[in-house]
């Protein structure tokens, strides 16, 4: 077993106890859809974080090739999954119990600490690329992370429903795209 297939179990499981934090929480709504009142932009948040999950663990292949890893550079690539994963953990409420579950209530409690984390994560991000490779990243991927760094910043300052709700449609359109000009094939 080489270094990476080694190191890349962990960042796995992490990323796959992400992928079962918004599944549950789709699972939840279903299953409390009674004493829930439904906030769209929240459905928004947990499609995109679970194909940012699934984008990261796409984007891991491409570090198959690395060698000599560092405990620095196995460090970030660890923190930016965990940061993934406690944003997966904010987008839903807990749904156990009885109580009456206001989605945009619950967005407006959590949305603070969900785009602070999603800008730290494009921050690692960042960082990890100048530990992996020595320099910052692509261009397009720069580009890309600048934008939804300033608008997940502007995100975590505001409570303006009308830019959450623009935010959450312009970032899913924009990460989609961001994937088909990025990670269309695997390399």
């Amino acid at each position: 077993m080489d270094q990476f297939s080694f190191l890349s179990v962990l960042i796995s499981v992490i990323l796959g106890l992400a992928v079962a934090e918004i599944l549950q929480g789709f699972r939840g709504l279903l299953w409390s859809r009674t004493r829930i009142q439904i906030y769209w932009p929240v459905i928004g948040w947990a499609v995109l974080v679970l194909i940012v999950c699934f984008q990261h663990w796409w984007s891991m292949f491409g570090m198959r090739t690395h060698r000599d890893w560092t405990v620095e550079q196995f460090a970030i690539m660890v923190l930016e999954t965990i940061l993934l994963y406690i944003v997966a953990g904010l987008v839903f409420p807990d749904f156990s119990g009885e109580a009456f579950i206001d989605l945009k209530q619950s967005f407006y409690a959590q949305c603070r600490w969900f785009f602070a984390l999603g800008v730290a994560i494009i921050m690692v991000s960042i960082c990890k690329h100048l530990l992996l490779d020595g320099q910052l990243p692509n261009l397009t991927k720069l580009i890309f992370q600048a934008i939804f760094g300033l608008t997940l910043f502007i995100g975590a300052l505001t409570r303006r429903e009308w830019y959450h709700k623009t935010l959450v449609v312009f970032t899913n359109a924009a990460f989609i795209l961001y994937i088909v000009l990025l990670y269309t094939r695997m390399r």
